[in-house]
């Protein structure tokens, strides 16, 4: 896969389309909707239409545009984050699982990604392959904050996130920018009508020599830069097959080589997805939509074991081969039942299926002495119905329900021996039972407009999620510290409510909210011993490292506050807006048993403090400039609280010069002020760091 990846022309980079505000008019040939949204500008829905309930529920959207992938763009919303700081340049792909409110705890995904209403968590770990998406082809996303999507499936037990795709028009845009450290990144999208319908085809790369994730102090010979590559392809089809269906198809395939800073601390992960979905978006009658979709993963990563004085590495373990697969399907239909009504029932199925294959225990770095095969699979499916109503011009009321039937089959975990004196002896061999089980959630709010300006909104909602095959059968390693699976964890349920208010006078919008979520039986990794020792499940551990196991706390409590503010300052100066933005998140353990260790501790790399602020100026030719200011609070690596991530604040900058219609001339920078943001601490206090200042200069060019 790789190989035709990397063949593709190489002509553009991560440089902001120029005149992009996020306004996107609707074509009359792909009969894709506009919605108005709050404080934002107006994106492109390319499936059924937002529900009237979508009122009552804590929502935000954003404008993509190249500026930034997909990952770090979404950084903007406050507490939304993932398991680790560092992003997909540097960070392990398998610690970055999404989440929000402060619902965190360990490297799956919390929040239900969604890209054009396909689940886009990894089938074997939850986690989300950032490089897959090129940044062009995706014009916005939507976040609702608060758990228990209800009409979107299981999984959104702290929010769920939307991606939608943009119609790209006839266009051709190419770009290249060149960074520090010999760094690249490039794009490129080809838009035409084809028929009655629109074909879009985008391209990514990004590569660079990286830099030393160690922090200088702690540094010793083995420490090198943590290079990485990086290329996606994405194919989509859009055309009408009636008057008011749509037919949406997409192909989308990406490769994903980094490496964490030292020998034998490489990772390789790649990855293909196809859809198709058909929508009916009739103004009168029945409106309906039905998709279908699968997802093939692989990933292999290699770990090593440092020295305490970081001159010396070996391998200690790899896994040299993760394959898996994940189907579903869903529809949904709206019975036209009134002009003030909104009615919603639908179903959605998915299954998963992976298997990791290992090996530890090296004789010398390229000499194993046993293996590891572990895998199995999960299924889910079921039902929901949501209704919404107007009741008054001032008052929408909304309110469903879903039932959900699961089961966790073919799970098993085998060990054998691979050399001298007993080749191919089987150590261990585990076949474990499968269970099954039923989950009943649902979701009620209401959206008051106390005055033209002034909005009152309230929610409750359930929601659970399943454990991912990785939670249930994968045992892992950090460095010298190793967490063993579970293959008895329970789902995790969570429930919630929130009170928010919502300003906007036209220039000026204000968004206030106050919640509170349960997350009972939270999969955390719990720390059960220090080494050295022998343990089950991942056997030596050096006096370095800590023995976790994956364990279902009692509960996750979180509350806290979200503030969004946006000042359009077009009357001072056309073109410029400010946006500031705040959470506080007071969250703590629950727990007995073998966890009581950590009962009313802080869960493992929640911040309580995150905020960002923009300040930007932009004409419509792309002329302009920016700057992003980011603070993270202080935050704990590890589930007991004696780690801790110190706070860090950052800022970033852009100057753009439209040379003409067609050519844009950019620089940018990133962490201008190089501040050490820390990303890890391993057992034994080597502390890891976030990107160093990072320079950009690029060109980008259309076609139309």
């Amino acid at each position: 896969m790789k190989k035709w990846i990397l063949a593709l022309p190489l002509a553009a980079v991560s440089v902001p389309v120029w005149g992009q505000d996020g306004h996107t008019e609707a074509d009359d040939s792909s009969n894709q909707i506009v919605i108005a949204c709050y404080r934002t500008p107006e994106i492109v829905v390319t499936g059924l239409p937002l529900s009237l309930g979508d009122a009552a529920y804590s929502t935000q959207n954003i404008a993509m545009s190249a500026v930034h992938p997909i990952e770090n763009a979404l950084r903007q919303v406050p507490n939304l984050q993932q398991f680790r700081r560092s992003d997909a340049r540097s960070a392990n792909p398998t610690s970055q699982g999404i989440t929000l409110r402060g619902l965190g705890g360990n490297a799956s995904s919390r929040a239900l990604l969604l890209l054009d209403g396909v689940p886009q968590a990894d089938p074997f770990g939850g986690w989300v392959a950032w490089p897959g998406y090129e940044s062009l082809a995706i014009g916005s996303a939507r976040i609702e904050r608060g758990g228990g999507s209800g009409t979107n499936g299981a999984g959104a037990v702290a929010g769920t996130i939307e991606l939608f795709s943009q119609n790209s028009g006839n266009l051709i845009e190419l770009g290249a920018a060149y960074g520090s450290r010999n760094s690249v990144d490039a794009d490129v999208l080809f838009g035409r009508e084809l028929g009655q319908g629109q074909l879009t085809i985008s391209a990514s790369y990004a590569r660079g020599d990286g830099f030393i994730p160690i922090i200088e102090s702690q540094r010793g010979s083995v420490d090198r830069p943590a290079e990485y590559e990086q290329a996606g392809l994405a194919v989509r089809y859009v055309a009408p097959i009636s008057e008011n269906t749509e037919l949406q198809a997409n192909v989308r395939a990406f490769t994903d080589d980094r490496e964490r800073g030292f020998a034998f601390s490489e990772n390789h992960n790649d990855g293909a997805d196809a859809s198709i979905r058909l929508v009916n978006r009739s103004d009168t009658g029945w409106q309906w939509s039905a998709l279908g979709y699968v997802q093939i993963r692989n990933f292999d990563v290699s770990f090593g074991g440092v020295a305490d004085d970081r001159n010396s590495v070996s391998r200690v373990f790899e896994q040299f081969n993760v394959p898996s697969t994940g189907l579903g399907a869903r529809f949904e239909v709206r019975p036209p039942v009134g002009d003030s009504i909104e009615l919603r029932i639908g179903g959605d199925w998915r299954r998963t299926e992976g298997v990791t294959n290992e090996n530890f225990f090296f004789a010398d770095n390229d000499t194993p002495r046993r293996s590891r095969r572990a895998g199995g699979s999960t299924a889910t499916y079921g039902g929901f119905i949501e209704a919404s109503a107007q009741i008054v011009d001032a008052l929408i009321l909304t309110g469903g329900g879903r039932v959900d039937f699961w089961s966790i089959d073919n799970g098993f975990r085998r060990e054998i021996e691979l050399i001298n004196p007993f080749p191919g002896a089987v150590r261990s061999d585990e076949q474990f039972a499968g269970r099954s089980g039923t989950e009943f959630t649902g979701r009620g709010g209401f959206a008051f407009n106390v005055t033209d300006e002034l909005k009152l909104r309230g929610a409750a909602y359930l929601g659970w999620r399943l454990p991912t095959l990785n939670e249930l059968f994968r045992p892992f390693r950090v460095g010298d510290d190793a967490t063993a699976a579970n293959e008895l964890l329970e789902p995790e349920r969570v429930k919630g409510v929130e009170l928010g208010l919502d300003w906007d006078s036209g220039n000026v919008a204000i968004g206030v909210t106050a919640f509170y979520n349960q997350l009972d039986n939270a999969i955390a990794n719990v720390t059960l011993a220090n080494g050295p020792g022998l343990f089950p499940g991942v056997g030596f551990v050096s006096g370095a490292g800590t023995f976790s196991q994956r364990q279902n706390l009692d509960s996750i409590e979180s509350k806290g506050l979200e503030i969004d503010t946006e000042f359009d300052l077009g009357d001072l100066t056309d073109g410029l807006s400010v946006r500031v933005a705040y959470s506080y998140v007071n969250a703590d353990v629950k727990s007995s048993g073998v966890a009581t260790a950590v009962n009313g501790l802080r869960p493992a790399q929640i911040p309580r403090h995150n905020a960002s602020a923009s300040l930007r100026w932009e004409q419509d030719n792309g002329t302009g400039a920016a700057v992003s200011l980011r603070y993270i609070g202080q935050q704990f690596e590890d589930d007991v609280n004696i780690q801790s991530l110190n706070d860090a604040f950052t800022v970033d900058g852009r100057l753009g010069f439209a040379v003409n219609d067609s050519l844009l001339v950019e620089t940018r920078l990133e962490n201008l002020f190089n501040v050490r943001v820390e990303a890890g601490i391993s057992g034994n206090n080597i502390i890891e760091r976030t990107f160093p200042r990072t320079f950009w200069i690029g060109l980008r060019t259309k076609i139309e």
